[in-house]
């Protein structure tokens, strides 16, 4: 699907009123990041949608999708001095975010990794900011598994930083297993003991759904979805 030119975009994409899930549900239909259909998943499920965070490869996208992120990172009242991508998607998200962040008058150091150690060079994995000292906020699109997080926390940790908390995009808000009724997200969150927040989640998106003529029959799917793999917050 092509992207229209950022003087096309949608009339909701400079409207500040519009609340940040909203804003970003928007923004990842029109981007076709989330879709609905049939799509097996990692875990075996079978979805009936699907959100893929490299859709939104436009500057314009990558613009409003930070600004979602930044809106849901304030409301939430997070301190952090530094961001932080996790290879691969996390990478563009955070540098996304960080000229955000500049865009309204605050700069702050940007950091990330790569997936194999350098040995020539620089040498590393990671680049960017340094670690040590600071409150570090993890950016990325969602957590599934668990392994992309658990590897950022082990590098910030080595780095001499302080893990603030994890920002994703969604949140499926849908169980890790049979017998353990968290989300990965709430997983992570308790493991750690650090806040996991999402701009937007399966609870907004079925209100998002509701409210739309069109999306009426897959809110009725998602419906049943969350009715067998819901976390038991849902």
């Amino acid at each position: 699907m092509s992207h229209p030119p950022a003087q096309c975009l949608p009339s909701w994409e400079n409207d500040a009123m519009a609340d940040h899930r909203t804003r970003f549900l928007q923004l990842a239909l029109a981007a076709d990041a989330l879709r609905f259909g049939e799509f097996t998943l990692k875990s075996g499920r079978t979805s009936p949608y699907f959100f893929n965070a490299g859709r939104f490869d436009s500057g314009a996208s990558l613009s409003t999708l930070a600004g979602c992120y930044a809106d849901a990172i304030d409301a939430a009242g997070i301190g952090f001095d530094l961001l932080f991508g996790p290879a691969y998607k996390g990478i563009p998200l955070a540098t996304a975010l960080a000229c955000e962040y500049a865009r309204r008058g605050r700069d702050l150091p940007l950091a990330f990794n790569r997936k194999e150690a350098k040995a020539h060079g620089e040498g590393g994995s990671l680049i960017g900011a340094p670690l040590a000292g600071k409150r570090v906020l993890i950016v990325d699109d969602v957590i599934t598994a668990g392994t992309a997080i658990r590897e950022a926390l082990a590098i910030i940790r080595d780095g001499g930083g302080t893990t603030a908390g994890i920002v994703i995009a969604l949140d499926r808000q849908e169980r890790v297993a049979e017998d353990d009724p968290r989300s990965a997200a709430q997983s992570v969150s308790a493991e750690h003991a650090i806040p996991v927040v999402a701009v937007a989640g399966l609870d907004d998106l079925l209100a998002f759904a509701g409210e739309s003529a069109t999306l009426a029959a897959e809110r009725e799917r998602l419906l049943a979805y969350r009715a067998r793999y819901g976390t038991s917050a849902t």
